[in-house]
Protein backbone atom coordinates (compact mmCIF):
# COMPACT_ATOMS: atom_id res chain seq x y z
CA UNK A 1 0.00 0.00 0.00
CA UNK A 2 1.33 3.45 -0.96
CA UNK A 3 1.94 5.83 1.91
CA UNK A 4 2.96 9.49 2.09
CA UNK A 5 6.10 10.45 4.00
CA UNK A 6 6.30 13.77 5.87
CA UNK A 7 9.38 15.89 5.22
CA UNK A 8 11.21 17.51 8.13
CA UNK A 9 11.73 21.28 7.71
CA UNK A 10 15.46 20.83 8.27
CA UNK A 11 15.60 18.46 5.28
CA UNK A 12 14.25 20.97 2.78
CA UNK A 13 15.98 23.90 1.12
CA UNK A 14 14.64 24.94 -2.27
CA UNK A 15 18.00 25.37 -3.96
CA UNK A 16 19.54 22.20 -2.58
CA UNK A 17 19.60 18.59 -3.69
CA UNK A 18 17.76 15.77 -1.92
CA UNK A 19 14.02 16.20 -1.35
CA UNK A 20 13.96 19.72 -2.82
CA UNK A 21 15.51 18.48 -6.07
CA UNK A 22 12.96 15.66 -6.18
CA UNK A 23 10.09 18.15 -5.77
CA UNK A 24 11.53 20.28 -8.55
CA UNK A 25 11.70 17.15 -10.70
CA UNK A 26 8.01 16.42 -10.13
CA UNK A 27 7.16 20.00 -11.11
CA UNK A 28 9.31 19.75 -14.24
CA UNK A 29 7.41 16.60 -15.24
CA UNK A 30 3.96 17.95 -14.40
CA UNK A 31 4.48 21.50 -15.68
CA UNK A 32 4.77 24.82 -13.87
CA UNK A 33 1.00 25.38 -14.03
CA UNK A 34 0.37 22.29 -11.88
CA UNK A 35 0.89 24.32 -8.70
CA UNK A 36 -0.12 27.77 -7.52
CA UNK A 37 2.42 30.58 -7.76
CA UNK A 38 1.91 31.24 -4.04
CA UNK A 39 3.02 27.69 -3.27
CA UNK A 40 6.19 28.08 -5.33
CA UNK A 41 7.00 31.35 -3.60
CA UNK A 42 6.46 29.68 -0.23
CA UNK A 43 8.90 26.88 -1.05
CA UNK A 44 11.49 29.19 -2.61
CA UNK A 45 11.53 31.88 0.05
CA UNK A 46 10.40 30.14 3.24
CA UNK A 47 11.02 26.44 2.79
CA UNK A 48 8.94 24.54 5.36
CA UNK A 49 9.08 27.15 8.12
CA UNK A 50 5.35 27.85 7.69
CA UNK A 51 4.20 24.84 5.68
CA UNK A 52 4.05 21.04 5.78
CA UNK A 53 5.21 18.76 2.97
CA UNK A 54 4.65 15.08 2.18
CA UNK A 55 6.14 13.04 -0.65
CA UNK A 56 5.19 9.70 -2.24
CA UNK A 57 7.45 7.39 -4.16
CA UNK A 58 7.15 5.13 -7.16
CA UNK A 59 9.84 2.58 -6.47
CA UNK A 60 12.78 4.60 -5.17
CA UNK A 61 11.80 7.81 -6.98
CA UNK A 62 9.77 10.67 -5.53
CA UNK A 63 6.77 10.83 -7.85
CA UNK A 64 4.47 13.27 -6.07
CA UNK A 65 4.11 15.70 -3.22
CA UNK A 66 1.53 17.63 -1.22
CA UNK A 67 2.19 21.04 0.30
CA UNK A 68 -0.12 22.37 3.01
CA UNK A 69 0.09 26.00 4.12
CA UNK A 70 -2.12 28.32 6.16
CA UNK A 71 -4.30 30.78 4.25
CA UNK A 72 -6.53 32.78 6.54
CA UNK A 73 -8.55 30.26 8.53
CA UNK A 74 -8.09 27.56 5.90
CA UNK A 75 -5.30 25.12 5.10
CA UNK A 76 -4.53 25.46 1.39
CA UNK A 77 -3.19 22.33 -0.30
CA UNK A 78 -1.21 21.88 -3.49
CA UNK A 79 -1.00 18.24 -4.58
CA UNK A 80 1.03 17.15 -7.60
CA UNK A 81 1.77 13.70 -9.02
CA UNK A 82 4.10 13.21 -11.96
CA UNK A 83 2.11 12.25 -15.08
CA UNK A 84 3.87 8.88 -15.50
CA UNK A 85 2.92 7.86 -11.94
CA UNK A 86 -0.77 8.76 -11.99
CA UNK A 87 -3.51 6.19 -11.60
CA UNK A 88 -1.74 4.19 -8.89
CA UNK A 89 -3.17 5.71 -5.71
CA UNK A 90 -0.39 8.22 -5.03
CA UNK A 91 -2.76 11.18 -5.05
CA UNK A 92 -5.08 9.40 -2.62
CA UNK A 93 -2.21 8.70 -0.24
CA UNK A 94 -1.16 12.35 -0.27
CA UNK A 95 -4.73 13.58 0.22
CA UNK A 96 -5.30 11.24 3.15
CA UNK A 97 -2.08 12.37 4.84
CA UNK A 98 -3.02 16.04 4.60
CA UNK A 99 -6.65 15.62 5.61
CA UNK A 100 -5.69 13.52 8.62
CA UNK A 101 -3.10 16.05 9.76
CA UNK A 102 -5.43 19.05 9.25
CA UNK A 103 -8.99 18.15 10.33
CA UNK A 104 -10.36 21.69 9.88
CA UNK A 105 -11.23 23.61 6.70
CA UNK A 106 -9.06 22.57 3.74
CA UNK A 107 -9.03 23.95 0.20
CA UNK A 108 -7.29 22.62 -2.90
CA UNK A 109 -7.03 23.66 -6.54
CA UNK A 110 -7.19 21.44 -9.59
CA UNK A 111 -5.25 23.20 -12.34
CA UNK A 112 -7.50 22.06 -15.15
CA UNK A 113 -11.01 20.65 -14.89
CA UNK A 114 -9.83 17.07 -14.43
CA UNK A 115 -12.35 14.26 -13.74
CA UNK A 116 -9.79 12.40 -11.59
CA UNK A 117 -9.34 15.45 -9.37
CA UNK A 118 -13.11 15.86 -9.07
CA UNK A 119 -13.50 12.22 -8.07
CA UNK A 120 -10.70 12.42 -5.49
CA UNK A 121 -12.19 15.59 -3.98
CA UNK A 122 -15.69 14.13 -3.79
CA UNK A 123 -14.44 10.92 -2.19
CA UNK A 124 -12.77 12.95 0.58
CA UNK A 125 -15.68 15.29 1.24
CA UNK A 126 -14.49 18.37 -0.65
CA UNK A 127 -17.01 20.37 -2.67
CA UNK A 128 -16.46 22.48 -5.79
CA UNK A 129 -16.64 26.13 -4.73
CA UNK A 130 -14.79 28.26 -7.33
CA UNK A 131 -14.04 28.16 -11.02
CA UNK A 132 -11.11 30.19 -12.33
CA UNK A 133 -11.12 30.62 -16.09
CA UNK A 134 -7.99 30.75 -18.19
CA UNK A 135 -8.70 33.04 -21.15
CA UNK A 136 -6.39 33.45 -24.15
CA UNK A 137 -5.94 35.48 -27.30
CA UNK A 138 -3.28 35.86 -30.02
CA UNK A 139 -1.13 38.99 -30.13
CA UNK A 140 -0.84 39.33 -33.90
CA UNK A 141 -2.91 42.51 -33.77
CA UNK A 142 -3.63 44.70 -30.76
CA UNK A 143 -5.89 47.77 -30.97
CA UNK A 144 -4.26 51.00 -29.79
CA UNK A 145 -5.61 52.22 -26.44
CA UNK A 146 -7.46 55.52 -26.45
CA UNK A 147 -6.28 58.41 -24.32
CA UNK A 148 -8.28 59.48 -21.27
CA UNK A 149 -8.38 63.16 -20.24
CA UNK A 150 -5.71 64.04 -17.65
CA UNK A 151 -4.75 60.38 -17.16
CA UNK A 152 -1.10 59.43 -17.51
CA UNK A 153 -0.01 55.79 -17.92
CA UNK A 154 3.60 55.16 -16.92
CA UNK A 155 5.82 52.26 -15.82
CA UNK A 156 6.13 51.25 -12.17
CA UNK A 157 9.18 52.73 -10.42
CA UNK A 158 10.77 50.40 -7.80
CA UNK A 159 11.57 52.30 -4.63
CA UNK A 160 8.83 54.84 -5.26
CA UNK A 161 5.53 53.15 -6.06
CA UNK A 162 5.32 50.11 -3.78
CA UNK A 163 3.14 51.48 -0.99
CA UNK A 164 0.80 53.39 -3.28
CA UNK A 165 0.38 50.30 -5.43
CA UNK A 166 -0.39 48.11 -2.42
CA UNK A 167 -3.05 50.55 -1.18
CA UNK A 168 -4.67 50.65 -4.63
CA UNK A 169 -4.47 46.86 -4.98
CA UNK A 170 -6.19 46.39 -1.61
CA UNK A 171 -9.00 48.75 -2.62
CA UNK A 172 -9.43 47.28 -6.12
CA UNK A 173 -9.50 43.69 -4.82
CA UNK A 174 -11.15 44.22 -1.44
CA UNK A 175 -13.39 41.18 -1.95
CA UNK A 176 -10.82 38.89 -3.60
CA UNK A 177 -9.62 36.14 -1.22
CA UNK A 178 -6.00 36.15 -2.42
CA UNK A 179 -5.11 39.23 -4.43
CA UNK A 180 -6.59 41.77 -2.04
CA UNK A 181 -4.41 40.62 0.85
CA UNK A 182 -1.06 41.17 -0.89
CA UNK A 183 1.49 42.47 1.63
CA UNK A 184 4.77 44.32 1.14
CA UNK A 185 6.69 41.09 1.66
CA UNK A 186 4.48 39.38 -0.96
CA UNK A 187 5.26 42.18 -3.40
CA UNK A 188 8.97 42.10 -2.61
CA UNK A 189 9.11 38.35 -3.27
CA UNK A 190 7.53 38.78 -6.68
CA UNK A 191 9.79 41.69 -7.54
CA UNK A 192 12.79 39.52 -6.64
CA UNK A 193 11.77 36.82 -9.12
CA UNK A 194 13.64 36.66 -12.43
CA UNK A 195 10.54 37.39 -14.52
CA UNK A 196 9.82 40.76 -12.87
CA UNK A 197 10.20 43.68 -15.27
CA UNK A 198 9.03 47.16 -14.19
CA UNK A 199 8.82 48.16 -17.86
CA UNK A 200 5.81 45.83 -18.14
CA UNK A 201 4.12 47.05 -14.95
CA UNK A 202 1.87 49.99 -15.88
CA UNK A 203 0.33 52.54 -13.52
CA UNK A 204 -2.40 55.03 -14.42
CA UNK A 205 -2.50 58.24 -12.44
CA UNK A 206 -4.26 61.58 -12.45
CA UNK A 207 -2.85 64.56 -10.57
CA UNK A 208 -0.46 62.22 -8.77
CA UNK A 209 -3.21 59.81 -7.62
CA UNK A 210 -3.02 56.20 -8.75
CA UNK A 211 -6.23 55.09 -10.44
CA UNK A 212 -5.33 51.67 -11.86
CA UNK A 213 -2.59 49.30 -12.87
CA UNK A 214 -1.75 46.49 -15.28
CA UNK A 215 1.06 44.19 -14.23
CA UNK A 216 2.15 41.94 -17.09
CA UNK A 217 4.24 38.78 -16.91
CA UNK A 218 6.31 36.97 -19.52
CA UNK A 219 6.50 33.17 -19.40
CA UNK A 220 9.69 31.69 -20.81
CA UNK A 221 8.51 28.15 -21.56
CA UNK A 222 6.40 28.03 -23.56
CA UNK A 223 6.81 31.70 -24.51
CA UNK A 224 3.64 33.63 -23.68
CA UNK A 225 2.51 36.84 -22.09
CA UNK A 226 0.10 37.13 -19.20
CA UNK A 227 -2.19 39.78 -17.80
CA UNK A 228 -0.79 38.99 -14.39
CA UNK A 229 -3.11 41.35 -12.54
CA UNK A 230 -5.18 44.31 -13.66
CA UNK A 231 -6.98 46.53 -11.17
CA UNK A 232 -8.91 49.80 -11.17
CA UNK A 233 -9.69 51.98 -8.17
CA UNK A 234 -13.37 51.94 -7.13
CA UNK A 235 -13.26 55.72 -7.61
CA UNK A 236 -12.27 55.31 -11.27
CA UNK A 237 -14.81 52.70 -12.33
CA UNK A 238 -16.89 53.39 -15.44
CA UNK A 239 -14.41 55.60 -17.32
CA UNK A 240 -12.98 52.85 -19.53
CA UNK A 241 -9.65 52.74 -17.70
CA UNK A 242 -9.59 48.94 -17.46
CA UNK A 243 -9.69 48.60 -21.24
CA UNK A 244 -7.03 51.28 -21.71
CA UNK A 245 -4.69 49.54 -19.28
CA UNK A 246 -5.39 46.11 -20.76
CA UNK A 247 -4.56 47.26 -24.30
CA UNK A 248 -1.47 49.12 -23.08
CA UNK A 249 -0.13 45.91 -21.57
CA UNK A 250 -1.01 43.82 -24.62
CA UNK A 251 0.88 46.24 -26.86
CA UNK A 252 3.91 45.91 -24.60
CA UNK A 253 3.76 42.10 -24.68
CA UNK A 254 3.46 42.15 -28.47
CA UNK A 255 6.52 44.41 -28.63
CA UNK A 256 8.44 41.70 -26.77
CA UNK A 257 7.89 39.39 -29.75
CA UNK A 258 5.30 37.21 -28.03
CA UNK A 259 2.57 35.57 -30.06
CA UNK A 260 -0.07 34.89 -27.41
CA UNK A 261 -1.31 36.08 -24.02
CA UNK A 262 -3.36 34.49 -21.25
CA UNK A 263 -5.07 35.60 -18.07
CA UNK A 264 -6.90 34.16 -15.09
CA UNK A 265 -10.33 35.47 -14.11
CA UNK A 266 -13.07 34.33 -11.75
CA UNK A 267 -15.78 32.67 -13.84
CA UNK A 268 -18.53 34.57 -12.00
CA UNK A 269 -16.91 38.01 -12.44
CA UNK A 270 -19.23 39.07 -15.24
CA UNK A 271 -17.77 42.57 -15.62
CA UNK A 272 -14.19 41.33 -15.98
CA UNK A 273 -15.17 38.53 -18.36
CA UNK A 274 -17.07 41.03 -20.51
CA UNK A 275 -14.04 43.35 -20.59
CA UNK A 276 -11.72 40.57 -21.73
CA UNK A 277 -14.15 39.15 -24.26
CA UNK A 278 -14.53 42.65 -25.65
CA UNK A 279 -10.80 42.81 -26.47
CA UNK A 280 -10.63 39.37 -28.06
CA UNK A 281 -10.05 36.85 -25.28
CA UNK A 282 -11.83 33.50 -25.42
CA UNK A 283 -12.26 30.62 -22.97
CA UNK A 284 -12.35 26.87 -23.60
CA UNK A 285 -14.35 24.78 -21.12
CA UNK A 286 -11.39 22.54 -20.29
CA UNK A 287 -9.24 25.63 -19.60
CA UNK A 288 -10.65 26.00 -16.08
CA UNK A 289 -9.00 25.75 -12.67
CA UNK A 290 -11.29 24.42 -9.97
CA UNK A 291 -11.10 25.03 -6.23
CA UNK A 292 -12.46 22.39 -3.84
CA UNK A 293 -13.24 22.99 -0.17
CA UNK A 294 -13.88 20.94 2.95
CA UNK A 295 -15.47 23.37 5.38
Amino acid sequence: MTSATPVAPSDFDWGSEGVAAAVRGVLDAAGASSVNEAALLELRHHGLRRAALWVVRSGDTVAGFALARPSGGTTEVDLVVAPAARGHGLGSALADAVLTRFPGPVSAWSHGNHPAAAALAASRGLSRVRDLWVMRRPLATVPAPRELPDVVVRPFEPGRDEEAFLALNAAAFAHHPEQGSMSRSDLDERMADGWFDPAGFFLAERDGELLGFHWTKVHAAPPAGEIYVLGVSPAAQGMGLGKVLALTGLAYLRSRGLESVLLYVEADNAAAVALYEGIGFTHAAEDTDVQYLRG
